[in-house]
């Protein structure tokens, strides 16, 4: 029998994980060989040793496969953390900066390449942004728990809203720049000045 504590995901999902991502490390392969317009569903099954019918349980769209990625749920998580803390900012920046000191290269070399393909696509720009507005709810309910508060309240909106939208103009920022740039001391920065002028009452 396999146990998993608090918050550990279990084998299956462990496994699950695994084929998600393996399938969107095929798709992203297919996309620098020989172009995202030009790369079809099939083309990604098959290079992931596939069925269409199972690539689809694990993403809706070939949008998706490039704008999701295996950190949104750990930034989902880190709300979560944030919403039960006193210094909130202070826990979302530490969580975030241990995150990408974790960061194996290899994946470092897929977030350059996905925010490459999501900036120069306009169907991934489109779809990115309905990502972003689904993964804004589910923060602020993950951050309103925390803090006994409903997740429409204007406070909670107002606060994740606060922390995404200061974080999203430094990955478009390091992507510009062609990556040259410290990723992680932008973000602490960032999250600093953040802190700085945000407290609640």
């Amino acid at each position: 029998m396999t146990t998993s504590g608090p918050g550990t995901p279990g084998l299956r999902e462990r496994k699950k994980a695994k084929t998600r991502w393996a399938i969107q490390e095929h798709a992203l392969r297919l996309f620098a060989e020989q172009g995202y317009e030009a790369t079809t569903i099939d083309q990604i099954a098959a290079a992931a040793e596939i069925s269409p019918s199972t690539f689809f349980r694990y993403f809706r769209t070939k949008e998706d496969v490039v704008v999701q990625d295996e950190f949104d749920e750990q930034m989902l998580d880190a709300f979560r953390l944030a919403g039960r803390s006193d210094h909130p900012i202070g826990t979302l920046r530490g969580l975030m900066l241990q995150a990408l000191t974790e960061i194996d290269p290899h994946e470092l070399v897929k977030s350059r390449q996905r925010t490459a393909l999501i900036l120069t696509e306009p169907a991934l720009r489109a779809r990115a942004v309905d990502n972003m507005v689904s993964a804004f709810d589910d923060a602020a309910k993950g951050f309103a728990e925390g803090r006994d508060r409903d997740p429409d309240d204007p406070a909670v909106r107002a606060f994740v809203g606060a922390v995404i939208g200061a974080i999203m103009p430094i990955v478009i920022r390091w992507a510009s720049t062609g990556y040259t740039e410290d990723i992680g001391q932008l973000l602490d920065r960032t999250l600093q000045g953040l802190q700085e002028i945000v407290s609640w009452g």
